[in-house]
């Protein structure tokens, strides 16, 4: 896969809930801040327990999101997964598996919190996509909906 220019990259945040609102010139900062990684199929991206130190949104591809049992999601271009562990700072509590080459975007716990407290706007599109249900993420507490 060949890499994605900043401007690329900028262009393909705007498509991700999380940064819509933003303009240009504020995507750009963000986009320069994104790691870059290249997965083959049936790769591992991280696993349960692991260290949560970043977010992911896929470019293109696809990964499967699974706990210890099951699968709970697969995810396509333009999803993110990885965030929640990002703010909670507890290890992750699923895996995450490419199954189709993939090429993914991310960002750090610190790049992300820097980006969050100078933009706030970034804050709302995280709220609002946590008001949207995905099978990921259940706001099941104790077996109660909240």
């Amino acid at each position: 896969m060949k890499p994605l220019a900043l401007i690329d990259r900028a262009f393909f945040l705007k498509k991700i809930p999380l940064f819509a609102t933003l303009d240009l010139d504020l995507l750009l900062p963000i986009a320069d801040k994104l790691g870059i990684a290249a997965y083959q199929a049936n790769e591992h991206i991280f696993g349960i327990n692991d260290e949560a130190s970043r977010m992911y949104f896929i470019v293109k591809g696809t990964v499967e999101i699974r706990d210890e049992s099951k699968l709970l999601a697969i995810l396509h271009s333009e999803d993110f997964f990885g965030d929640e562990s990002l703010f909670n700072e507890k290890p992750r509590a699923y895996r995450a598996l490419s199954t189709t080459e993939t090429l993914l975007l991310s960002i750090s716990r610190t790049n992300l919190l820097t980006i969050i407290s100078e933009c706030p706007t970034v804050a709302i599109g995280f709220l609002q996509a946590y008001t949207q249900t995905t099978p990921f993420r259940s706001r099941l507490s104790q077996g109660k909906e909240s």
